[in-house]
């Protein structure tokens, strides 16, 4: 009769390792052995969950998707023993995050060196893209997102209110006048954001609340917020992005702030996490520094 835990245990030590031989010493066992209990998995199951060959081991969809629910089971698995056996609950093991690609190089660049050292048995994988990862299927245990609002279906909490920000290169406005009106922005020359959520309809808000949306017509698309600016930096359009990003160029003159009586909605970072009953020590441990330090 297969352990079937063990069986995870050999499946996920040979994803996150690469090889059969590796995932045997994290283990201290044979590579026979880790073998064996992968077959054995993969009859209980009646599906294949790698595809071996002599020169490297790949992850079926299905592997994929069985490999992402086994880390979340053998992490609830650890944590229950740890409970029963009243241990300390320490943040220690592997940690994924998942964070968009300027907010990584911009913010959690300055802030981790403080968490590593805060929490010296963790051990970190950041995944920066800006695309809106699945969890689950990747094996993430917390996404950062930057958003105005988040959907029912993911369990999220809010670490800190993000300004995004109008703003243009002195060259540009040189060459093609200050916008005097949201609407103007129709007749400009716009570099948007890929994953920007209304897409080309950008939202103004003035100090009584009131909202006007302009259908703005960009020549450049891209999904990375740092090019964009570096494009706005050198004329090349109107952009809108976190203050996070664009801070030092307003403060160097590179580029200036926009329709000052107009703001673009509440934005937010957020941690998202799976839904799970009993959050895990290492999750809790980073989403209370990003609360306490971000």
């Amino acid at each position: 009769m297969i352990d079937v835990l063990k069986a995870m245990q050999a499946l996920v030590a040979v994803v996150d390792s690469g090889s059969f031989v590796a995932a045997a010493e994290m283990l201290d066992t044979s590579t026979a052995a880790i073998s064996r209990q992968i077959s054995g998995l993969e009859a209980h199951l009646g599906a294949r969950l790698l595809h071996r060959t002599t020169r490297r081991i790949s992850v079926t969809s299905a592997g994929q998707e069985y490999y992402s629910r086994a880390k979340i089971i053998l992490g609830d698995v650890a944590e229950a023993e740890a409970i029963v056996g009243q241990q300390s609950l320490q943040p220690k093991g592997l940690l994924r995050i998942s964070a968009p690609l300027s907010y990584g190089n911009h913010e959690l660049a300055r802030l981790l060196p403080e968490f590593m050292a805060r929490y010296p048995e963790l051990t970190l994988d950041i995944d920066l893209t800006d695309r809106v990862v699945d969890l689950a299927f990747e094996g993430i245990d917390v996404a950062i997102r930057i958003s105005q609002s988040l959907t029912s279906q993911v369990v999220a909490r809010r670490i800190k209110p993000i300004e995004i920000i109008l703003c243009a290169a002195p060259a540009y406005l040189a060459r093609r006048g200050f916008p005097d009106s949201p609407q103007a922005l129709a007749e400009h020359d716009t570099l948007s954001y890929s994953y920007l959520a209304t897409g080309e309809n950008w939202h103004f808000f003035d100090q009584d609340r009131r909202e006007v949306t302009v259908r703005v017509q960009s020549r450049i698309h891209a999904s990375n917020g740092d090019l964009l600016t570096r494009l706005g930096v050198a004329g090349g359009g109107i952009i809108i992005q976190p203050a996070f990003i664009v801070a030092e160029h307003i403060a160097n003159g590179s580029l200036v702030p926009l329709l000052p009586d107009w703001h673009l909605g509440e934005y937010h970072l957020y941690a998202v996490y799976l839904s799970r009953k009993h959050l895990s020590a290492k999750v809790r441990a980073l989403i209370d520094f990003l609360v306490e330090k971000a």
